[in-house]
């Protein structure tokens, strides 16, 4: 997949932002390179590959230090949603933004 200068035009205009005609050229082509990269990654046969935990496990033995999924701060929702303009159950309530 390659990008066109339009979709570079496009592409700024929808970030607000403003290119100059040298910047775009540098952009466009370093996301088509990002493109390039991201397609030669798909390229390669991962077919019975696991996945690694952690990077280095594809070369050395690695002992994941995990600890205890256990709750470690009190709950002090009521402490904060006291300031909170408006709550329900334990929920927030805002106004409707989106009619």
């Amino acid at each position: 997949m390659a990008l066109t200068d339009q979709d570079i035009g496009r592409i700024a205009h929808l970030a607000r932002l403003e290119l100059s005609a040298d910047e775009s050229k540098r952009m466009l082509t370093r996301l088509n390179g990002f493109f390039g990269t991201v397609e030669a990654m798909c390229a390669v046969d991962t077919q019975g590959v696991e996945p690694l935990t952690q990077p280095i496990a594809a070369v050395q033995d690695v002992q994941l230090r995990l600890r205890d999924d256990v709750a470690s701060e009190p709950d002090d929702r009521a402490a904060n949603q006291r300031s909170a303009p408006a709550v329900e159950d334990g929920l927030y309530l805002v106004p409707k933004v989106i009619e």
